[in-house]
């Protein structure tokens, strides 16, 4: 990536001053270069907005909304990133039934319903109602129901075929020719090189055709009367899948929102499952588990998003925060070199004005975070101690990064510095000293005394002043020179974390500099009346469909509402949160990872991205993250006290969370509607803070 020519220097005599850059690029070819080759068209994704997923990591399901699996897109049962089975295809007395509804029954279970008319005479009513139960874990139940008033004799059929194509091939546009079938058992069975898979029925088929990859039964219904064949994909050899999240996390089921706003139990409800339907295992180690990013796309650790999800979950308990912290400390770069210390990450697309940024830079400073404020929810004494060394090494790799600057790059060859690492770094700083010093570890004054001085450079040297009042800048270049775009990055600044006696960590902004972002935020460039855009509607570049050039995404939309609420600016904060709960609703309440940022209309409906995750790890812990902060908890186990601070204009009028837990006992709160709370369950001898 290049930049574009150096622009003039700015001036140094009053505040400093943008300079027009233009987005990161790559440089046309000179004349005397050789000619370059037409470009590869990047290859897309295909879209995965209509599908209903049925997710029980390391397995899920992909379905339409027809029910029938055709082979066709990404249909089809999974395991491990490969495709099991693709094909199957229901057919009654040779005519497929005419699905009615289809309908998800939870994270991992989709209902399909379908009628058919068995004969002219018996006019325009349905016969035979033909319901098909499909789960994640490969499992599928096809019932018949009838209501004929004579009996009935039916053949049933069904087609069953695979290509055994990993996900990637199939995200990729690459055609996988299906494996031939051979009868096997009670159903079929298809090998490939290094896979296998077996489909058996209950009852077993009266006959198997394996050229058609054909199962086929007698069912016999009396008047009113029902049958059902279930079928079971597995890979061949391998016992019934048991996801991750099975028992797990069983405690937090009890999690329940209620009060005069109807959408905050749903989604609360949904985003539950959805947490749980995304954990996973370390392999070697079973009893920690932590969250993969998203299905279909990322269903694997991806350590920023699996931090934040985990972070923005501690209400429902700290497990999946330590197990998350012990997986990550495991891959952390030790030895000498100035990687040591880093937890790592992929490069990742910044969007239109930034080039790619290092997921390890955040997923570094997030560590010693999350660990701080599990502290303060409540993870116990011994296993915070375990994760110390690990903490350290990461406020280490800090200090070394900055050395004597006051800004933190994120190791892009530029040594851009973007705005949001600032905010990330200096969070980290202030919520590890607080950390250091509860143990008696040195380094803690050192780490508040870059902070101090990060905070005051950053207010004078991170602000574009303008003629409406500035705002913060994108990034700055090692020059002094500031990329001025208006992003959803910004909303980090807001999201300072948790101290000690329920206070929240100072931020980079002074208080004209807040009132000015909580102003940006919640106008229209950037309020799209569905939540937070990444990048502002006036901004050259910007795309409502640009997963980091101005769609909706719901972390950060999640992080400006309770950073807005926590800096006591509530109009804007309700004006958000209002809108992603809208958006909520308008995708039965499974939040995908972002949607288009197009503005709100009367009678609209968000426009789904599709290429996005849903259910995603960070989207369903931000349905969480709102509900919690609407009442403000702020804990402090060590301390034995709890604060509450809720949002006073209450903006969803009286609203109950229980089944919460602080210091590991189940926690309940209520917000009436005069935006007063009041603890209704609590551990024994946790006190209410002032």
């Amino acid at each position: 990536m290049s930049l574009s020519a150096p622009s003039p220097a700015p001036d140094r005599e009053g505040p400093q001053r943008a300079v027009p850059v233009p987005a990161f690029r790559r440089l046309s070819p000179q004349p005397s270069e050789a000619p370059a080759q037409a470009p590869i068209r990047p290859a897309e994704l295909p879209p995965a907005h209509t599908a209903l997923i049925c997710v029980a990591l390391p397995a899920f399901a992909i379905s339409t909304g027809e029910g029938q699996l055709t082979g066709r897109g990404l249909e089809g049962f999974y395991r491990g990133g490969r495709r099991l089975l693709s094909r199957c295809q229901v057919r009654v007395a040779g005519r497929e039934p005419v699905v009615v509804q289809a309908r998800m029954l939870s994270a991992d279970s989709v209902r399909f319903v379908a009628t058919m008319c068995l004969s002219t005479s018996a006019g325009p009513d349905p016969e035979l109602v033909v319901e098909r139960t499909r789960h994640a874990d490969g499992t599928e139940r096809i019932t018949l129901h009838s209501s004929a008033a004579r009996p009935l004799r039916l053949p049933l059929e069904v087609s069953l075929g695979t290509d055994l194509a990993e996900l990637g091939a199939i995200a990729s546009g690459r055609a996988v020719p299906e494996v031939p079938a051979s009868v096997h058992d009670s159903g079929m069975r298809w090998s490939a090189t290094g896979a296998h898979c077996l489909v058996t029925a209950n009852p077993a088929p009266a006959d198997a055709l394996a050229s058609a990859g054909l199962l086929r039964w007698e069912v016999d219904l009396p008047p009113g009367g029902s049958r059902t064949v279930e079928l079971r994909v597995r890979p061949d050899g391998a016992g019934p899948i048991r996801a991750a999240g099975h028992g797990t996390m069983r405690s937090v089921a009890a999690a329940v929102a209620a009060g005069d706003d109807p959408r905050v139990q749903p989604l609360l409800a949904r985003s539950v499952e959805d947490l749980q339907a995304l954990l996973l295992r370390d392999p070697e180690h079973p009893t920690d588990i932590y969250l993969a990013a998203g299905a279909p796309w990322r269903c694997g650790l991806a350590p920023a998003e699996a931090l934040a999800a985990a972070r923005m979950a501690l209400p429902l308990g700290t497990r999946l925060a330590a197990g998350t912290l012990r997986t990550l400390a495991r891959s952390q770069a030790m030895g000498p070199g100035p990687r040591s210390g880093m937890i790592p990450g992929p490069l990742r697309d910044a969007g239109p004005h930034l080039p790619p940024g290092c997921a390890g830079t955040e997923a570094t400073l997030l560590f010693p975070v999350l660990l701080a404020e599990a502290r303060r929810w409540g993870l116990s004494g011994p296993e915070v101690e375990e994760l110390l060394p690990a903490a350290e090494r990461c406020l280490r790799w800090l200090r070394s990064r900055i050395g004597d600057g006051v800004f933190l790059a994120d190791g892009h060859p530029s040594g851009l510095m973007r705005c949001e690492t600032q905010a990330q770094a200096h969070r980290a700083a202030l919520l590890g000293a607080d950390l250091l010093e509860a143990y008696g570890i040195d380094g803690s004054a050192g780490l508040r005394q870059w902070a101090q001085r990060m905070r005051s450079t950053f207010r004078e040297e991170f602000w574009v002043a303008d003629r409406a009042g500035g705002r913060p800048a994108s990034a700055r270049l090692p020059d002094g020179r500031l990329l001025p775009h208006l992003t959803g990055g910004a909303a980090h600044l807001l999201d300072t974390g948790l101290l000690g006696s329920g206070e929240m960590a100072p931020g980079l902004l002074g208080n004209v500099q807040t009132e000015q972002l909580a102003r940006l935020l919640g106008g229209p460039v950037m309020d799209s009346g569905w939540g937070l855009r990444g990048l502002g509607s006036n901004e050259a570049a910007y795309n409502p469909f640009g997963h980091r050039g101005g769609a909706v995404r719901v972390q950060e939309t999640a992080i400006a509402i309770t950073g807005l609420a926590a800096a006591g600016y509530d109009k804007e904060a309700s004006s958000l949160l209002q809108g992603m709960l809208s958006a909520a609703a308008c995708f039965d309440h499974r939040l995908p990872e972002m949607y288009a940022g197009e503005q709100r209309t009367e009678g609209a409906v968000p426009l789904p991205h599709p290429a996005a995750c849903r259910p995603a790890a960070t989207a369903a812990a931000a349905g969480v993250h709102v509900l919690t902060a609407l009442a403000g908890i702020r804990p402090d186990a060590p301390a034995g006290t709890v604060t509450l601070s809720p949002i006073r204009s209450a903006p969803l009028g009286e609203l109950g969370l229980t089944g919460l837990s602080v210091a590991g006992a189940p926690f309940s709160v209520r917000v009436s509607r005069l935006g007063l709370a009041m603890v209704e369950e609590a551990a024994e001898g946790l006190q209410l803070g002032v």
